[in-house]
């Protein structure tokens, strides 16, 4: 029951963090829809983790190279998706009220995804591998 909660509590904090960038987008006064790229990136941003995973066979090691650099890769997606909106509104493509909301959405759709490695990642009998 738990993990239902966790999946619900997920669900809503993502669909929050998608309001915040659609609002970003859509709202009369920004109106440009170029932040919708920073989607691109919500999307990549497990797959380093998911190769890692699948490549690493010794789960009782602290650290190896192939997380190390899925980490350093997917750290890399994350200021990126965090920089474009930036860049967007530094060369007055985008207003930078509409920069501010796409970066909000980015923190909590990121958080979200985070939580959802922390939550279903265990390894135990309700992780996101029986899915």
């Amino acid at each position: 029951m738990a993990g239902i909660k966790a999946l619900v509590a997920l669900s809503f904090s993502g669909a929050i963090g998608l309001t915040f960038l659609m609002l970003g987008c859509a709202l009369e006064d920004y109106g440009v829809y170029w932040p919708l790229f920073v989607l691109i990136f919500h999307a990549i941003s497990p797959i380093p983790h998911f190769i890692a995973k699948r490549a690493t066979y010794d789960s009782d090691a602290t650290s190896s190279a192939c997380r190390e650099l899925a980490y350093f890769f997917t750290t890399g997606i994350v200021v990126s998706a965090f920089g474009f909106p930036v860049i967007l509104a530094r060369v007055a493509v985008i207003k930078w009220g509409a920069c501010g909301l796409v970066l909000a959405g980015n923190a909590v759709i990121f958080l979200t995804i985070q939580g959802f490695f922390l939550v279903f990642g265990r390894g135990d009998d309700f992780s996101w591998e029986q899915w």
